[in-house]
């Protein structure tokens, strides 16, 4: 349930309400100050509560039951956009953030010297991965614990954020300095996982499952925020569907989607929804023309030659010239 209060609603009146219902209904008050309204989300048991009885105090504007099933992740309890900060990069509220880098980690040259292209190409976080669930046990599986090492090097060397996946909470402790987790496709609906970086105050990157709905990959956005961990980034990397041509399908419909039903950040993968190269550009495009926060984009200095999803990675010098025409675009679409 969702009470919106009127203008002008002092401090005291509203804690004063608050108590009340907590004492009343025995719920779990949520205050969330926008700029044009307050409004109180009322988690726990709602059905026996009287909607009129609430709507008779002098202070309340309107209210409504959320059928919803997931409440900490929804527009309706949180009407402006999470704005995540991270070293100086704002993720949501309007302006785009380019996350670059490797599939991943290969050696320190590598990291280092890809760093510092993305930076210059006006990328403000840093993504590689350290880590790397394959399909087939004989592939490449990621440096481990040096990869996150070598990510760190890379951030002292060029000060960018870094964003990478963890697959186990038997890792937690090798990404105390990670700034950004992320929860790949695979580990989407990995509750423990989720319920154990819930408990972290560092952001959490949580990418859609490959056959996941947009409903159950809200409630696993849920699931971090019921633990206490309220920044959560919504990416949408294709599902899979009954084409072959690419590697999944890009949903350009979660973008709107996502933001209409949210109040999260929405980042999209072009690299993963496509698995090609060039198609990086024409569906990252189409993000930002959707309203996408962020794009991750896989960039590697000799994709022929790279550990991991080559085929699907674009060099340095092409990532600069797409970087170049988002930018442009954006100012066009934003103003």
């Amino acid at each position: 349930m969702i009470i919106v209060l009127k203008t002008g609603t002092t401090e005291p009146q509203l804690e004063a309400f608050s108590e009340r219902l907590t004492e009343k209904y025995n719920v779990q008050v949520n205050v969330w100050r926008g700029t044009q309204s307050t409004v109180l989300g009322l988690l726990g048991d709602t059905h026996t509560i009287d909607i009129e009885a609430i709507q008779a105090n002098e202070i309340v504007e309107s209210v409504k039951r959320v059928q919803e099933p997931y409440k900490k992740a929804n527009r309706a309890f949180h009407p402006n956009d999470t704005v995540i900060s991270v070293g100086g990069a704002r993720l949501g509220g309007g302006s785009l953030q380019l996350i670059a880098g490797p599939c991943s980690v290969e050696s320190a040259e590598q990291i280092i010297g890809i760093a510092k292209r993305v930076k210059q190409s006006g990328a403000t976080f840093l993504r590689g991965g350290a880590f790397k669930p394959r399909t087939s046990p004989y592939s490449f599986q990621g440096l481990r614990a040096e990869g996150i090492e070598l990510l760190l090097e890379a951030k002292k060397e060029t000060g960018l954020p870094i964003v990478t996946e963890i697959m186990s909470t038997s890792h937690l402790d090798l990404f105390e300095e990670v700034d950004v987790i992320q929860i790949g496709a695979r580990n989407m609906q990995n509750f423990e996982l989720l319920k154990e970086v819930g408990k972290l105050d560092k952001p959490v990157l949580l990418k859609r499952g490959l056959a996941n709905t947009i409903e159950e990959t809200l409630m696993s956005a849920e699931y971090i925020m019921a633990s206490g961990n309220e920044k959560v980034i919504l990416c949408e990397r294709g599902i899979r569907t009954f084409e072959t041509y690419t590697r999944n399908t890009l949903d350009i419909s979660a973008v709107p989607i996502f933001k209409k039903l949210s109040h999260l950040p929405v980042v999209v993968d072009p690299s993963h929804a496509s698995g090609i190269s060039w198609l990086i550009e024409p569906l990252s495009l189409a993000a930002l023309a959707a309203g996408a926060d962020g794009l991750i984009i896989e960039v590697h200095n000799d994709p022929p030659h790279a550990l991991s999803d080559g085929a699907q990675s674009i060099t340095p010098d092409r990532f600069d010239q797409l970087a170049k025409k988002l930018f442009s675009v954006e100012r066009a679409l934003r103003g």
